[in-house]
């Protein structure tokens, strides 16, 4: 009597005949004699479906709980998708596994659709486990890649590239976009060899890439430095008629520039649709790491005149002051950034704020760097500091300043920050303070990468690592006496070890014999070794070449007649006739 009376009440009074009363009233229904003998399971699906979409998943689950424990409700099928949905709103692990308990339990686990919605939601959970034994007991996974290809990424976006590479090679169905997504993970994780050798995998099977693998590739060229790949894949590309976008023309502007050929660059540049701002971005990006700072401010006047071209973002301006920077256009570069907001209302982020200081500390104006870092209207991140510290390092002054910088920058301190502090009060003599930066370095259980240089030969990328590693190769002997004629040769034309980079208290004859082993000394040893006399040596390297190689290899250019190509983390070095392209400024 009860219920009747308030089901009466509900449909006279407006407030009881809303969504959240006729919920209430159905409960009351469902929980009645007369409930149990209708078994409205229509009317319960729709209030649970209500709750889901009034956000109240919590509501939805306890719902559903309630009524399967009053055998209210059965488990069909309708009702566990209705059960899934609630569990994808709530944000809660439990109610997935119960679910997938009553699939199995009520033979649902066969179920295509059930299977699916359950198998994205424990994607979305980051459940990658569960996610694998389900992707493991599909019937479907045997002839459709969406499953498969939608734990792939799922493996690449939670950083598991390994577990990402064994699932591609193991499975049973394959499309261009597993290739793709497989290939672009490589390269995200900065590891381009897997990316191109997938390529080439790609190729052997007959599979057509598409615009995206092309891109793809590219980049993996760009990282890599693997020129001749790098026009092998543009080749394919002219060979197969593919027609060209702002990504692709970005892409192949980007991988010339990154392989030490901004003329073919530029070419690709003058003959690219400039219809987009990111053709216009990879072109001052790549003169800016070369050093040609002055061509990047005229391009930049180029696309505000020319019609037709994209109006400058964000990255624009950030190409534009790394231009600057390298070049030490300080009052260009501070018009610039002052333009931003001024003429094209862009608010400046903070990678512009950290190339700013950069640009003021690169030319030794550290102070006014340091007072900028003060005078930011956001705090400063660990891009900001980074570039006060290095540009202490460069010149050698205030330590102070740049033990500042470095605690700053709080648990985003990278090996190379250590590295940087503990080389400057090494300089200075202060080998206390040295010490005591690798001791924190140790404490914090931070480890210094190794220096690795790579050369591309024959179409094949060698890597090397400093240290003694290179001393098991089968050329080990040779690349000895190459390197020791080298320097010798290179002391007869003004060549001296800078026995200061090396950041050991040791004796001046060691600090040499450990300047000896560094990672692009024995990459230009090898290319040597096995190029022919006057051939273009090219070599990328994945920290800053410190102060004696770059002194090495102006002196070893002058000497071989050739011109040595070096991407260092930070630009271009061209090192021909004993002189470099960034005129000693880097």
């Amino acid at each position: 009597m009860q219920t009747d009376n308030l089901r009466c009440q509900g449909l006279r009074i407006p407030a009881l005949g809303r969504r959240r009363s006729s919920r209430r009233l159905l409960w009351l229904l469902c929980l009645s004699t007369e409930g149990f003998k209708e078994r409205p399971w229509p009317r319960c699906d729709s209030a649970i479906r209500a709750s889901i979409v009034k956000g109240s998943s919590l509501n939805a689950l306890s719902d559903y709980r309630s009524l399967m424990s009053l055998g209210t409700l059965e488990n069909g099928r309708r009702t566990l998708w209705l059960d899934l949905e609630a569990c994808r709103a709530s944000g809660d692990l439990a109610p997935v596994s119960e679910t997938h308990g009553r699939m199995i339990k009520t033979g649902f686990c066969f179920c295509d659709s059930l299977v699916g919605s359950l198998f994205r939601l424990y994607l979305d959970r980051h459940c990658l486990r569960e996610a694998r034994s389900l992707f493991d007991e599909m019937p479907r996974r045997i002839s459709d890649p969406l499953p498969g290809n939608l734990l792939l990424a799922a493996y690449l976006r939670n950083g598991r590239t390994e577990d990402a590479a064994q699932m591609f090679d193991e499975m049973p169905a394959r499309d261009l976009i597993s290739w793709n997504t497989m290939a672009a993970g490589w390269v995200r994780v900065s590891r381009p060899n897997q990316a191109m050798a997938l390529f080439g995998r790609l190729l052997g099977l007959g599979i057509e890439p598409d615009g995206f693998t092309f891109s793809v590739v590219l980049s993996a060229c760009a990282r890599a430095g693997a020129l001749a790949l790098g026009q092998q894949v543009h080749d394919l590309m002219q060979s197969k008629q593919v027609e060209m976008n702002p990504i692709l023309s970005s892409a192949l502007i980007d991988m010339y520039s990154k392989c030490g050929k901004i003329d073919l660059a530029r070419r690709v540049f003058e003959t690219a649709a400039r219809t987009d701002a990111s053709v216009w971005n990879s072109m001052i990006s790549g003169l800016a790491i070369h050093g040609h700072g002055r061509e990047a401010l005229q391009l930049f006047d180029r696309m505000l005149n020319e019609g037709g071209a994209a109006a400058p973002d964000a990255i624009t301006f950030v190409g534009l002051l790394t231009a600057c920077s390298h070049c030490a256009l300080v009052e260009e570069g501070l018009h610039h950034f002052f333009s931003m907001k001024l003429r094209h209302s862009l608010e400046p982020r903070k990678e512009h704020y950290a190339a700013v200081v950069d640009l003021l500390a690169r030319a030794g104006r550290l102070e006014e760097a340091h007072r900028a870092t003060r005078a930011l209207p956001v705090p400063p991140d660990a891009a900001v500091w980074r570039a006060l510290l290095s540009g202490c390092r460069k010149h050698g002054r205030r330590p102070d300043i740049a033990a500042a910088a470095t605690a700053q920058m709080g648990a985003a301190r990278c090996s190379g920050d250590y590295v940087m502090l503990s080389g400057l009060y090494s300089a200075a003599g202060r080998w206390r303070c040295a010490e005591a930066v690798w001791r924190k370095m140790k404490t914090d259980r931070v480890r210094k990468p190794p220096g690795i240089s790579c050369v591309e030969l024959g179409g094949r990328v060698c890597e090397f690592q400093a240290g003694e590693r290179w001393r098991a190769l089968p050329e080990a002997e040779e690349i000895r006496r190459v390197l020791a004629a080298l320097t010798r040769a290179a002391r007869g034309v003004g060549f001296a070890p800078t026995a200061e980079t090396v950041v050991m208290d040791l004796l001046e004859e060691d600090k040499e014999a450990n300047l000896v082993s560094h990672s692009e000394k024995i990459a230009v040893a090898y290319a040597v070794i096995k190029t022919a006399p006057g051939a273009e040596i090219r070599v990328s390297k994945n920290l800053r070449t410190c102060e004696d190689c770059h002194s090495w290899l102006k002196a070893t250019s002058k000497i071989l007649g050739r011109e040595i190509i070096v991407r260092d983390r930070t630009r271009f070095h061209h090192f021909g006739r004993g002189s470099c392209s960034c005129n000693d400024y880097w």
